[in-house]
């Protein structure tokens, strides 16, 4: 579940681990496949936030690279319930760093050669502006929400939030990217970050109290799902108009709106 949100609060709360020297690699999933001695040693130069992924620049080069995916997260506490899931620890000089991934769903691996992924642009790159969504948009007849999902196009966008930025957008889920007009472009690139920074603001979005659910670094849940439009709410009453809230299936996957505000 992770979205740009959820792993930009937890690249935020491991800030604190910049600099630090990596003592020990404790691998405890065999599935991964880490270079141990390569990693080892070295010294955590950075921690960045690549669309959904997390990147820990080494020193001398080298990257510890990060996917959650689903029920994936990256702590700096562990409580008794989670130890079992623990798939590798990195000992640091000044602490420890856990990955929890219950459905062995993330995915860790190690480049030495830069980034190894093809992603599309990030909302918060100064280039993602009104004119490049509308290149993006306006170049293809697939349905929007899955189009702004499409990592190699736009990088770090979700279920969750293209949902939320097209009901603030007013746009139907439904419409083909190419048929959307430069007024509604205009009104949905605002609506993304927007969205974006407010779940941000609010520490992501946590949906229950299981070892597979969302939490920050220090085992905090976050606040945005109080404040969800549409995310999750069939049959509840839109906050805007008040119409009910409709759930239809796009490309396997749950997409929420309202059938009047989203015309």
């Amino acid at each position: 579940m992770p979205e740009l949100p959820e792993v930009e609060t937890i690249v935020r709360g491991l800030s604190t681990m910049r600099g630090a020297r990596i003592d020990e690699l404790e691998v405890l999933d065999q599935r991964l496949a880490l270079p141990v001695h390569e990693i080892v040693g070295k010294t955590i130069e950075g921690i960045e936030r690549r669309g959904k992924y997390i990147l820990f620049c080494l020193s001398s080069g080298g990257d510890l690279i990060v996917h959650l995916r689903m029920s994936g997260r990256l702590t700096l506490t562990r409580s008794s319930a989670e130890e079992k899931h623990t798939r590798f620890v990195l000992h640091l000089d000044r602490g420890k760093v856990y990955f929890i991934n219950p459905r062995r769903l993330g995915t860790v691996e190690y480049s030495r050669n830069g980034f190894p992924h093809n992603l599309g642009i990030d909302p918060f790159d100064f280039e993602f502006t009104p004119q490049h969504l509308e290149e993006i948009v306006t170049s293809s007849r697939a349905p929007i929400k899955p189009l702004l999902m499409d990592q190699r196009r736009i990088a770090g966008l979700g279920n969750i939030y293209a949902a939320e930025a097209l009901w603030r957008a007013g746009i139907d889920p439904r419409r083909a990217g190419n048929t959307l007009t430069r007024k509604e472009i205009r009104a949905l690139h605002p609506a993304i970050l927007g969205i974006l920074q407010n779940a941000i603001d609010n520490m992501g979005t946590t949906f229950g109290e299981t070892v597979s659910d969302y939490r920050n670094v220090y085992g905090d849940y976050g606040g945005f799902q109080d404040l969800l439009a549409v995310y999750g709410r069939e049959k509840e009453r839109c906050p805007r108009c008040g119409e009910e809230i409709l759930r239809i299936r796009q490309a396997g996957r749950s997409t929420y709106y309202c059938p009047e505000c989203q015309r």
